[in-house]
């Protein structure tokens, strides 16, 4: 979010076998951390089993991943303390004002209509691909960051894409703003120093079962598998992921079931602002519930990292445009590093195996066979991320990937 944001909530709360040698226990989860960086790993995922969730900027990430890329998250999104998709318009002050404190009105019909031009022209993904999806919304009675109205009214906006069936709004909860577990984390009326909080209600256990159904029951011990430390370069195009508010790595863990080629599902959590590893360590990624159901059900879990920047010094994930004029849309680079890292993961799936595919060409080679198209504008833009990548011209080359069918991006494939 905005400086004014994180001031306001400072003041608030104040892989595998091979990589053995690099491992080092982490004592508050008692699960296996690589602590080299390493590349990303692709596993035995499908792509029907993919799904995200989030926690205030994280859940509006997720929101965005849901509405853009609603053929990739195809299992659906969880929401804690989120707003309507597209409610910052790009504005500060509304994100503030209108997404987060209540204090002035949202106008979910215009977001709509906004929401339907976009899904026919491109700009994002059909909307028609969320019915078949489910949404878990979670709202603390107590929460003073982003207030109930806000959360009500995206269920609101929801309701217009899938059926009334398939939305589960949980708003009776006392707890403040925050993840709630039931193990680990401060006081339930209180923001803590990691937004996580102890208040006897799995979060991560409730989202998970109502986006994949009954899940066998979590494992409460020592989790047998690892956390991979992975390389988030690759997956920007210019290798520069610093630049555009995101770390140098992230990290995902990975169920011994999963590493040795069993069929799982994906799952990605996107942690909220100042909520990063650099401000609160392993608190998200290790203690807010989401491994323990990984752990028993054939599940990994990727959790993506934000850094610091000077524009947004809180660490939130771009849903009001402090890094990409196109935060909302499949071409925001947030959005398709996390797009290209999914494509990865689950590239190892064994009933359909995908590589990735590189090429140094023109731009007008790339129209030509079919990996660009040009804009209205006459420049050259990439199929299905629509990335920009400059001039529609013999003389323009530009590195197009292909990370899965039918879908290209700016950048090189390593």
């Amino acid at each position: 979010m905005t400086t004014q944001v994180i001031m306001r909530r400072s003041f608030t709360a104040r892989a595998t076998s091979f990589a053995l040698s690099f491992i080092s226990l982490s004592f508050c989860c008692s699960a296996a951390v690589i602590a080299a960086v390493l590349p990303l790993p692709k596993y035995n995922v499908s792509v029907n089993d993919v799904s995200a969730s989030g926690f205030s900027s994280g859940a509006d990430l997720a929101i965005q991943l849901h509405f853009a890329y609603s053929k990739t998250i195809k299992k659906g999104v969880g929401v804690i303390a989120g707003a309507p998709y597209y409610c910052s318009q790009g504005n500060i002050t509304i994100s503030v004002t209108a997404c987060m404190l209540n204090t002035a009105p949202r106008n979910v019909p215009y977001l709509n209509s906004v929401v339907r031009t976009w899904s026919r022209n491109g700009y994002i993904d059909p909307t028609s691909n969320m019915a078949a999806s489910r949404v878990y919304l979670l709202s603390g009675t107590l929460d003073t960051i982003v207030k109930q109205p806000v959360m009500t009214d995206l269920g609101t906006m929801y309701a217009s894409y899938l059926p009334a069936a398939h939305i589960f709004y949980k708003s009776d909860l006392p707890v403040n703003h925050s993840v709630p577990t039931d193990y680990f984390g401060g006081d339930c009326d209180k923001t803590s120093g990691s937004y996580v909080t102890n208040c006897s209600f799995d979060a991560a256990g409730a989202i998970l079962e109502w986006l994949y159904g009954p899940l066998n029951p979590k494992n409460i011990g020592t989790l047998n598998g690892v956390f991979i430390n992975f390389d988030q370069a690759p997956f920007w195009g210019r290798h520069d992921p610093t630049t555009h508010g995101m770390a140098t790595s992230g990290y995902v863990y990975v169920p011994a079931s999963c590493a040795s080629g069993h069929a799982c599902k994906l799952h990605v959590a996107l942690h909220g602002c100042l909520q990063n590893v650099a401000t609160v360590g392993t608190a998200f990624y290790q203690s807010t519930g989401y491994n323990r159901w990984a752990d028993t059900n054939n599940m990994i879990v990727l959790y993506p990292q934000t850094a610091a920047t000077s524009a947004n010094p809180g660490a939130c994930w771009d849903w009001w445009g402090n890094d990409d004029v196109n935060f909302p849309g499949k071409s925001s680079g947030q959005m398709v590093s996390l797009k290209t890292m999914i494509d990865r993961i689950v590239s190892g799936n064994t009933a359909a195996p995908y590589t990735c595919t590189h090429w140094y060409d023109s731009n007008y080679m790339h129209v030509y066979y079919g990996r660009a198209y040009v804009g209205s504008d006459g420049q050259a833009y990439a199929v299905n991320s629509n990335q920009y990548l400059g001039y529609y011209s013999v003389g323009a080359y530009t590195d197009v990937r292909r990370t899965a069918a039918g879908y290209y991006t700016y950048g090189s494939c390593s």
